[in-house]
């Protein structure tokens, strides 16, 4: 099954310029929504204790990884959606400012992995590794979805790491 049939792109979405890809068609066949899934788990080099998604899109596929991996899974949110108390970091967009925000680890290198739907410029990814490390988690990998190689250059993580994908599109 060739998932790249089952994304659409929206141009100039949310604004001029921006190119949406859209997962919709993906969620809505169960097959190639598993076969997603599937892939992406097959990605990971070793089980982290947790997967930690970030909102909102990144939820949908970190949440059915920590299920088939039989882990918990944590929440890395957009501004204002966390009770306190939280850490939280701002970042650059390609079209604005943004937040995300976390729960401190309960235990000091809780080893994880972030998950996320698409890896464009590399802002909330690279966001989201510093949140955590300053969370406390021990970010050991960084999985996307959809990689628009396009987009930007080779993107290394604070931590050192190399942004993985299981699909790559121009």
């Amino acid at each position: 099954m060739d998932l790249k049939n089952y994304i659409d792109s929206i141009e100039d979405w949310p604004q001029e310029g921006i190119n949406f890809k859209d997962i919709s068609p993906i969620l809505a066949n169960p097959e190639a929504y598993s076969e997603s899934i599937s892939g992406m788990c097959n990605l990971i080099n070793h089980k982290p204790e947790m997967i930690a998604g970030i909102d909102a899109r990144g939820f949908i596929f970190a949440s059915a990884i920590a299920e088939r991996l039989n882990i918990g899974m944590l929440l890395l949110r957009k501004g204002g959606k966390l009770p306190p108390p939280k850490i939280d970091i701002q970042y650059e967009l390609e079209y604005g400012l943004d937040q995300l925000e976390i729960k401190e680890a309960q235990t000091k290198g809780t080893e994880i992995i972030l998950i996320d739907d698409i890896l464009a410029t590399g802002g909330t990814m690279s966001a989201a590794c510093d949140l955590c490390i300053k969370a406390g988690y021990t970010v050991k990998q960084a999985l996307v979805f959809i990689d628009l190689v396009n987009v930007h250059e080779e993107i290394t993580l604070s931590n050192g790491i190399k942004v993985e994908s299981l699909i790559q599109l121009d």
